[in-house]
């Protein structure tokens, strides 16, 4: 499993990649890639450090790590 800080290192390189499209193209590309590639493992870890407050996200990568997480059955 991936520790907290690799994942976060990880959802910030996609959001880098996302940026130039702009916020409204950005965070629903940033949420498409992880519910595609991440497995579920590395989700819930990612979800659980959201829960508990996010450190070191970048804004567009909270944004789209809280919609894919509302969006989402719970993640087994």
């Amino acid at each position: 499993m991936s520790s907290p800080d690799r994942l976060v290192y990880m959802a910030n390189q996609i959001g880098m990649f996302f940026r130039s499209q702009g916020h409204d193209k950005a965070v629903p590309g940033i949420a498409d890639h992880i519910k595609k590639f991440w497995d579920p493992r590395m989700k819930r870890a990612i979800f659980a450090h959201l829960d508990a407050g996010g450190a070191g996200l970048e804004p567009n990568v909270r944004e789209a790590l809280t919609s894919l997480k509302q969006s989402l059955p719970a993640v087994s």
